[in-house]
């Protein structure tokens, strides 16, 4: 690949990778067009020439878009449409798009999809408790059980505890039919779904049975030490400053803790949530980090970003509502 100094030409080594470069009717192509609209770009077989203005950032974006192609990332609109938003951040698509987490069961690597996931991934590696803040979809959950498997395969822990408050709104254990755990499955199936996604059922379900992994409800922390551990508290936003505190008091030794919570979706009794004004007690703390996700760090389709954009757009007042 060269990049020549006046106009920028870049060649694509290899013709095969210009159609997935350009997408399905040049669709990729025009998107960037579209992105630069001061920017000429020309194709001819396969060498792109870029002229006018912005040339070494559109250079870049392609060199960046065949690398990821080379390294075996599926290009489509929305990989194409997040490149040009880390390139204007002075980011570096493929350092975040082809960061390994772990292999999921099938095979498939997983991998953040946007820089602030990178930073999340990157937040928790770094740090002993990470907290991250952000909206549905942004895949809070999903890449802490990641990093939680990555960590007990390559025994830096011992085992994995994953907890929720069970806390929903309008709803109470004791109107859900069943035992204990047949009344807690609904809030900590969303935790069950994610470990399935990285181990497959019966491995997860293996795990659970020999106590490697335990998902167990808040209150069960209470009094507890936990050391070797990879902890994942999820939905914090429901804890009050009560739970909280003795959640961050049970950290023993060789641990590691996730805390994720979504401030818009607070069903806890008069909105006594613990992360209100929890960043500001304890911002200082080495180890600790607060990483905030917002509606560009949605995974899920298009259209869930739009409608929390929307809400947020209406400001705190807008009605709770829980995705």
């Amino acid at each position: 690949m060269s990049v020549s100094v006046a106009a920028v030409t870049v060649v694509v080594p290899g013709s095969h990778l210009m159609s997935g470069l350009l997408g399905e009717r040049d669709s990729h192509l025009r998107l960037i067009e579209s992105r630069f609209p001061n920017t000429k770009i020309s194709v001819r077989g396969n060498e792109i020439s870029i002229s006018r203005d912005e040339t070494d950032t559109v250079g870049r974006l392609f060199e960046e878009l065949t690398s990821l192609l080379q390294a075996g990332e599926n290009l489509d609109l929305t990989v194409v449409a997040r490149s040009i938003e880390m390139l204007r951040l002075q980011q570096r698509p493929t350092s975040v798009l082809t960061h390994d987490i772990h292999r999921a069961i099938h095979g498939k690597p997983v991998r953040p999809k946007t820089s602030g996931q990178k930073q999340y991934v990157d937040a928790i590696r770094d740090s002993v408790i990470t907290f991250g803040l952000g909206p549905a979809g942004s895949g809070k959950s999903w890449l802490a059980i990641a990093m939680a498997v990555h960590a007990l395969q390559t025994k830096t822990v011992q085992r994995i505890i994953l907890t929720r408050p069970a806390v929903e709104a309008g709803e109470r254990l004791g109107f859900l039919p069943g035992d204990l755990m047949a009344k807690l499955d609904p809030y900590l199936r969303p935790l069950y779904d994610a470990l399935h996604d990285m181990v497959g059922a019966e491995g997860a379900q293996k795990l659970i049975e020999k106590q490697i992994v335990e998902v167990a409800p808040l209150a069960y922390m209470r009094g507890r030490t936990l050391n070797n551990s990879f902890i994942i508290l999820d939905e914090a936003q429901n804890a009050t400053p009560e739970q909280i505190k003795m959640f961050l008091t049970r950290i023993g030794f060789g641990s590691k803790v996730v805390v994720t919570g979504d401030m818009t979706q607070v069903d806890v009794p008069d909105n006594r949530s613990g992360l209100v004004g929890l960043e500001k007690i304890l911002t200082g703390i080495e180890g600790l980090s607060f990483v905030h996700l917002g509606t560009s760090d949605i995974v899920r389709h298009k259209i869930v970003s739009d409608i929390v954009s929307a809400y947020e757009q209406r400001g705190p007042s807008t009605v709770n509502n829980r995705a």
